[in-house]
């Protein structure tokens, strides 16, 4: 079977053990998300299954949505709610919802982040998270997020030292270090306190399926009924549809010059009477030729 699958990731599972009872359901090894979960946050995982597993790239690196809660007066070693208390400070006078979003605004568009240092990011050879356990400290490498929105959901508390956020990011991007971060401009040591996936890959909760419903299905023998087709997950590439001479070419990879009427987007991908052929791109050393990058035989 091949397709993709969006599921609603539970709390307390790790994404890699979602692959694995993935892999336990459809009977295959060839399985992959698209883009890790803490344990702790549920929300819209996207997996590949089968032949879907060669477009993992192209999907792990498209836009997510969140529903983040930012906690004010608690920083924690993990910057979530799950991790020992560093630093306190008591909220006297809660911000305005004024100066909360004035502080937002400066978080809007393309950032720097420093990762958690519990966090999967490998520098020499091994994650941060092991560095941390070991209580060993290392230079942490900053990058380079975008955020595309960012703004603050009503809330019927009384005060804003809790609030939440809705937030759309580029792949890569830490909620964790932003709600510290967010709170360090409003002030006050903060951590994230509750996360929620709503959207990744074009996909979201409505298209989602439990791996309650999955097991079901194992039961009655019909599990590949909810896999998508891999185009699915393709949607946000253009398309270039070629003819039957050139389709064939394209099934043996060769590469070929510009066309004329270029795709909008680079990679794109190549379709023969409805058929997904392969993935193409501009040759990186001679933009007047296109590459695969993906072929699907």
């Amino acid at each position: 079977m091949n397709g993709i699958l969006p599921l609603w990731k539970p709390k307390g599972m790790t994404s890699h053990d979602c692959v694995m009872k993935i892999r336990k359901i459809f009977k295959t090894r060839k399985v992959g998300h698209t883009g890790t979960l803490d344990p702790e946050v549920e929300g819209v995982l996207v997996i590949c299954v089968g032949q879907a597993t060669k477009i993992v790239p192209f999907l792990t690196a498209m836009d997510k949505t969140y529903i983040a809660e930012c906690s004010l007066g608690q920083s924690t070693e993990t910057e979530d709610a799950y991790g020992v208390v560093v630093e306190e400070e008591e909220i006297t006078n809660p911000p305005s919802d004024k100066e909360i979003e004035n502080v937002l605004k400066h978080f809007k568009g393309e950032i720097s982040q420093t990762p958690p240092m519990y966090s999967a990011v490998k520098v020499g050879g091994k994650r941060l998270y092991e560095y941390a356990r070991a209580n060993e400290y290392v230079e942490r490498p900053t990058r380079q997020v975008t955020i595309y929105e960012l703004r603050q959901l009503k809330s019927k508390s009384k005060n804003n030292q809790k609030f939440k956020l809705k937030v759309v990011c580029s792949a890569g991007t830490y909620m964790r270090t932003l709600c510290v971060d967010i709170g360090k401009q409003l002030g006050y040591p903060a951590h994230m306190s509750h996360l929620v996936r709503t959207e990744s890959c074009t996909f979201t909760k409505d298209d989602t399926v439990t791996l309650e419903e999955l097991e079901k299905a194992m039961d009655m023998n019909n599990v590949g009924d909810f896999l998508l087709p891999m185009t699915e997950g393709l949607r946000h590439l253009d398309t270039l549809q070629v003819n039957e001479n050139i389709a064939e070419k394209v099934l043996h990879g060769q590469k070929f010059a510009r066309p004329d009427k270029y795709p909008t987007t680079n990679p794109f991908t190549i379709f023969y009477d409805q058929q997904l052929l392969a993935i193409y791109e501009i040759h990186p050393d001679n933009p007047n030729e296109i590459k695969p990058v993906r072929v699907f035989n």
